[in-house]
């Protein structure tokens, strides 16, 4: 059996790195007193911004196996405005770090592209950025990107403060793994398995393991802006799954219970479960299990969603009581 863990990513430590974060920004008083949120929320004559920062993560690996750099500037993109638009923000602008080892033109013109298109998308400026040359410190053929999003929200943020027991919790498929748990996914399929990036998938043979990987971060700022006022609370389904990251907006006293089989699980996840002979926590504290976003909702939500033609999903409700519990 293979564990997220020995793949390199020890998701108790990243806890444990949070809260040490938390006591630091306490202790020299600068940080906000909402920690811990999808993004940082700072009030200015009356308006709140909100900023967020992230990486690609590991999925970069498949990017340079490949030389395939079309997807990572859109996954970054989109990863980033999905968590500012959780607490119901409309991005404003978007910057870049880039840094290689030696500059290749080619490859940062296609990352370029995707950060280029993924803001055009959602009507985001991209305000400035950094590409730094590093020789030396990244390996030839590899790279690292960083983005930093700022956005504005009209009235009082989404935070979750409204959420009651009975609330209907709806999700909305991700297109794949998006960008997280590739450390573990690399190591069932790379190492584990001996698999090429260019290898076909079993359910799929017309298309190849790297195909899959690379398939591009959704954003849902798209979708949902327009139905903020039918919405209590959402979670970006990201690194910890969807119970490390549900429950960052529930209140206090409230539990949020996520049925199984409610849901269409994609084939990649179920691939990676059984050759990699992954315990069912394991699996859904590593990866988003074909749900990219989580929605608290009273009424109203899914007939918006039907007339646009969003595929979705009620995959549970609120009760009483504390946590996630995946039923």
């Amino acid at each position: 059996m293979v564990t997220y863990r020995e793949a390199g990513v020890d998701l108790e430590k990243a806890d444990k790195a949070v809260k040490i974060i938390a006591q630091v920004l306490k202790k020299h008083g600068v940080s906000p007193s909402q920690f811990g949120l999808f993004g940082g929320i700072y009030k200015i004559s009356g308006t709140n911004l909100i900023a967020s920062a992230d990486g690609v993560g590991t999925k970069l690996k498949i990017a340079f196996m490949t030389r395939r750099h079309d997807t990572v500037g859109q996954d970054l993109v989109n990863h980033c405005v999905n968590d500012i638009f959780v607490h119901g923000a409309d991005p404003l602008f978007f910057m870049d770090y880039i840094a290689m080892g030696k500059l290749d033109l080619e490859v940062l013109r296609s990352i370029m592209e995707g950060f280029a298109s993924a803001c055009s998308r959602v009507g985001c400026l991209i305000l400035g950025g950094e590409t730094a040359e590093m020789p030396g410190f990244y390996p030839e053929g590899e790279y690292d990107l960083v983005g930093f999003i700022v956005g504005k929200i009209d009235g009082e943020p989404i935070d979750g403060r409204d959420i009651r027991e009975g609330d209907r919790i709806i999700a909305l498929p991700s297109s794949g793994l998006h960008t997280n748990g590739y450390s573990l996914a690399r190591k069932i399929i790379f190492e584990k398995l001996r698999l090429s990036p260019s290898a076909p998938l079993p359910w799929d043979p017309e298309h190849s393991f790297a195909d899959e990987l690379l398939k591009v971060h959704r954003q849902y700022y798209t979708v949902l802006k327009d139905a903020r006022a039918l919405i209590k609370g959402m979670a970006h389904i990201t690194g910890g799954g969807i119970p490390g990251n549900l429950i960052r907006i529930l209140p206090r006293g409230k539990k949020a219970v996520i049925r199984k089989g409610t849901w269409e699980v994609p084939e990649i996840f179920n691939f990676l479960i059984k050759e990699g002979e992954l315990s069912e926590e394991e699996a859904f504290r590593a990866f988003n299990m074909g749900i990219g976003m989580l929605i608290i909702t009273g009424d109203g939500l899914e007939e918006y969603l039907e007339e646009r033609g969003e595929k979705f999903w009620m995959v549970g409700e609120i009760e009483k009581g504390e946590g996630v519990e995946i039923a």
